[in-house]
C-alpha cells in the first residue's frame, strides 16, 4: 500500500471505531504524538488511547486532504461539529511508524461537554 492508502484505511477504522483494526496498522514500536499531549510509544499504548477516547466522544473524521510525500502521508480533515486538524503519519512497511497530529483539545473538550482540567 502507498502511504496515502495507509492512511485512508486508518481514517476508515477510526470512523467505524475499529479499534483492532486500527492497531493492526501501526508497527510494535510505533509513536503516536499528539502534540497537546505526551507521545505514545508502542502499539499497545495507542491501542489503550484509541480506546479511552472513543469510550469518551463520539468521534468522526472527514478527509480534506490527503498528499503524499515520499513515505510520508499528510491527513488534513474536520469532524461533523467543526473541530478541524492535521496529521502526519510516517509509514514503513505499509505500516505507522511515527504519527503526529495537530488539533485543540479545549475545543474537542468543549464540543463533546467533556471536563476542562484546570492545571
Amino acid at each position: 500500500m502507498t502511504p496515502k492508502e495507509v492512511v485512508q484505511k486508518w481514517v476508515e477504522a477510526f470512523n467505524k471505531k475499529d479499534i483492532e483494526i486500527l492497531a493492526a496498522l501501526y508497527l510494535e514500536t510505533a509513536i503516536n504524538h499528539q502534540v497537546n499531549a505526551k507521545p505514545l510509544h508502542g502499539k499497545q499504548a495507542i491501542k489503550k488511547m484509541f480506546a479511552d477516547e472513543f469510550a469518551n466522544a463520539e468521534m468522526v473524521c472527514l478527509i480534506e486532504n490527503i498528499f503524499e510525500d515520499g513515505e510520508w502521508a499528510i491527513l488534513e480533515w474536520k469532524d461533523p461539529l467543526g473541530l478541524r486538524g492535521c496529521g502526519f503519519f510516517n509509514i514503513e512497511d505499509n505500516k505507522i511508524k511515527f504519527q503526529r497530529g495537530y488539533w485543540d483539545r479545549l475545543t474537542f473538550l468543549r464540543l463533546h461537554n467533556l471536563p476542562i482540567p484546570q492545571n
